[in-house]
């Protein structure tokens, strides 16, 4: 396994060791056996960057997935992923006010969204955005669960 958290944004200090933690707790309930993974914490701005110059859309978004993998998988029943995931902490912190909840649980989910689709899940369609949605929902409260989300806010020194 090799997980690497970038923070490289300044809005928030994330306590990073905690955040291996929970993928790692991700991982294993995904039976995810073998990973390359890189998640990088981003501000709006970069987000916005990466955004229009990869796929073309303009303004910031929660989550960005690059799959890495040289071949195409076929079905959700792989234990490799590699890939790398962009995640926007502002977007967290607006849709954290917005859905009622906290950032720190917005960032987790979007580091499932992300996962999920490194392991082939779409949601293009309506069904499958579905499907997609009620596994996102059912890690992230089992996440919840194992693990005190709110502890991603770290206090003192900003960690990488």
């Amino acid at each position: 396994m090799n997980l690497v958290v970038a923070n490289r944004q300044r809005r928030q200090k994330i306590n990073s060791r905690l955040l291996k933690e929970i993928v790692g707790g991700l991982f294993a309930e995904l039976q995810i056996t073998d990973a390359e993974l890189g998640i990088n914490l981003v501000a709006a701005r970069e987000m916005a960057l990466v955004n229009e110059t990869f796929l073309n859309h303009t303004g910031s978004t929660d989550v960005i997935t690059f799959d890495h993998r040289e071949t195409v998988r076929k079905s959700r029943v792989a234990t490799t992923i590699h890939g790398e995931l962009f995640v926007c902490v502002d977007d967290a912190i607006a849709q954290a006010k917005e859905f009622k909840t906290n950032w720190q649980s917005e960032v987790v989910r979007y580091i499932v969204h992300g996962v999920l689709h490194l392991l082939g899940y779409d949601d293009l369609k309506p069904q499958l955005r579905r499907t997609m949605k009620r596994e996102e929902n059912r890690l992230v409260r089992l996440l919840a669960d194992r693990f005190a989300l709110a502890q991603l806010a770290r206090t003192g020194k900003i960690s990488a």
